[in-house]
């Protein structure tokens, strides 16, 4: 037998073992009848908002379009809910917010019965949907071409090599 470093289970050798690998099913069954009624809520209320990927991961629950828009952490006394959105919102609902990349802010959410998915979490929600499927306005190639063009190449020449074994190169 051996003992999974992950979920510290016990497995016998010849035994398959993919401790990774969940659904919603085994991360909601353990849950209270409040937090069920509120996590079914949660789900038929993402579900409206359109097309949309819903998948298990580890011990989250994710909601994608092009990227993640807000996962679900069910806790033994909650629902953590992570909300992405472009700003930063300041509630009696929300936790806490933290940025996690350039664009996005997560909003760390609370859910203990089904009365709460309601405005303004759903709003958050949706808006958060909307942000989550935008399109950037980046460059095209030919902007960034004309652009690289412009600009006099910032790498200057040695005319002559660099004789000092002990200095390093910059990449």
């Amino acid at each position: 037998m051996r003992q999974c470093f992950h979920c510290k289970q016990w497995i016998e050798d010849d035994e398959a073992h993919d401790c990774w690998t969940t659904t919603e099913a085994a991360l909601t069954e353990h849950l209270s009848e409040d937090l069920q009624d509120a996590w079914e809520r949660l789900r038929e209320t993402a579900v409206e908002f359109g097309e949309q990927r819903i998948y298990a991961s580890h011990h989250s629950i994710m909601f994608s379009r092009k990227a993640c828009y807000f996962f679900v952490r069910p806790k033994e006394k909650y629902l953590e809910i992570c909300v992405f959105l472009g700003r930063p919102i300041t509630a009696p609902q929300i936790r806490r917010h933290d940025r996690s990349s350039k664009t996005k802010i997560v909003h760390v959410i609370h859910v203990r019965h089904r009365d709460e998915v309601e405005a303004p979490i759903t709003d958050w929600l949706r808006e958060a949907y909307e942000f989550g499927g935008a399109t950037r306005n980046r460059k095209t190639s030919t902007q960034r071409t004309r652009t690289a063009q412009r600009r006099p190449s910032s790498k200057k020449r040695n005319k002559r090599p660099n004789r000092n074994p002990r200095r390093s190169k910059r990449a």
